[in-house]
């Protein structure tokens, strides 16, 4: 027992030691990577409870990837799934030539996403603003569209992989905990790169460029290399996620390449929150719990995701890391969250009051209007009609003006 509890004593000191030394975005992202690994290991986890965490695991390596251009370059870039179907059809299209082993397979991705960055970037860092998010729009539509004229592999209609990647030429990717924790694995490193990237002298030349880029470039430093590299390393990066997304679903489509997932892309990062590194895993894995539990309510679900997120956004400053940040910092204690409940009680209130006021008027208004009706005099109902129709518009007029001083307020 004492040999057992001394080496617990030290695992522990170690452990805290370890934790000491790690800022809050490394303790948020490791806790969130050993929730990921824990989740094989929960008692009711099933299939579909490994498929969501690899899709997150997934999404969350794209959204880091993209969270570099965003957070570092201060480069909206909206054709970044462009890279993930790319690196999706490279591990495909090796694979329906019986080469799809992981050593040829995952280079190929990287090396296929990599080119593509760099050809297109070559073109679009030159730009800055709309005239960027708009040119890389462009460049997705048009690797959308080549995808879909590929008809040896599937056209429009897509590419099925006959097997996942092989490893040690073995299907050992088909046992989904495997390939779950080779998903974890490469979000580590991923987060491992980004964050070591941004923490160097790269990374704080970037931010420079995004401050005040006339005076970095009166320090030496210019834009444009700086600019290309991160969109070649933000670029393969994605592909490496589109590799392992087009092996999680065995299947491919020039669907992975629209515009559309390159906004949910977007979105995770502004729902995690841009600035941390952690924000967009937490905003993956966020935003696919919300696409999954609203889909199970309605088939109509973006319908009731697309206007929260919107709310989000514009409420929540900074995603849900700024809604974290605030709560470490203690701006909402019990104090003012009292007084904001207060606040919101007496605003209800009075709305409430107002509201009562006016279905009095209505009812008025309608008892004018039906007592012609009681004496059976049509010609009476039409005289009368205009003033309940002025008194219909003034009540509506009088909600707008209740809804207004409830919004200002």
């Amino acid at each position: 027992m004492g040999v057992m509890g001394a080496a617990a004593r030290v695992y522990q000191t170690t452990a805290a030691t370890v934790v000491s030394h790690l800022s809050f975005d490394q303790c948020m992202a490791a806790g969130l990577v050993a929730l990921f690994a824990l989740t094989p290991l929960i008692g009711f986890a099933g299939s579909y409870t490994l498929l969501i965490a690899q899709r997150a695991m997934i999404f969350a390596i794209a959204a880091l990837s993209l969270e570099l251009l965003v957070g570092a370059g201060g480069l909206l870039s909206f054709g970044h799934a462009a890279f993930l179907g790319i690196g999706a059809y490279a591990a495909g299209v090796l694979a329906s030539h019986n080469l799809g082993t992981l050593w040829l397979a995952l280079p190929a991705a990287l090396v296929a996403s990599g080119l593509f960055a760099l050809f297109t970037g070559a073109i679009a860092v030159r730009t800055r603003g709309v005239y960027f998010i708009m040119i890389t729009l462009a460049f997705g539509q048009m690797a959308y569209f080549v995808a879909g004229s590929l008809a040896p592999y599937g056209g429009d209609d897509g590419l099925s992989f006959p097997s996942r990647t092989l490893l040690f030429g073995r299907p050992l990717l088909k046992n989904e905990t495997i390939f779950l924790y080779v998903t974890l694995a490469f979000l580590a490193l991923a987060y491992v790169l980004i964050y070591r990237l941004v923490g160097s002298r790269f990374g704080r030349v970037l931010r420079g460029l995004t401050d005040n880029e006339l005076r970095m470039q009166a320090m030496g430093f210019a834009p444009y290399p700086y600019r290309l590299t991160a969109y070649v390393i933000a670029g393969t990066l994605c592909g490496l996620a589109g590799f392992l997304l087009g092996n999680q679903a065995e299947f491919v489509s020039p669907a992975y390449m629209h515009w559309q997932r390159s906004g949910e892309l977007i979105m995770m990062v502004l729902l995690g929150g841009t600035g941390t590194l952690y924000g967009p895993i937490l905003g993956a894995l966020t935003f696919l719990l919300l696409e999954e539990g609203f889909a199970r309510l309605t088939e109509h679900w973006k319908v009731i995701l697309g206007p929260l997120l919107i709310l989000l956004v514009l409420f929540a400053k900074g995603g849900i890391a700024g809604a974290i940040v605030s709560w470490r910092r203690r701006q909402w204690t019990r104090a003012s969250f009292g007084a904001a409940l207060q606040c919101s009680a007496l605003a209800l209130a009075a709305f409430l009051l107002r509201w009562r006021k006016q279905s009095e008027l209505l009812a008025q208004g309608l008892r004018k209007s039906l007592t012609p009706f009681a004496h059976g005099a049509l010609a009476a109902m039409a005289r009368r009609w205009r003033p309940v129709k002025m008194a219909l518009g003034r009540l509506f007029v009088s909600l707008l003006l209740c809804f207004d001083r409830r919004w200002r307020r």
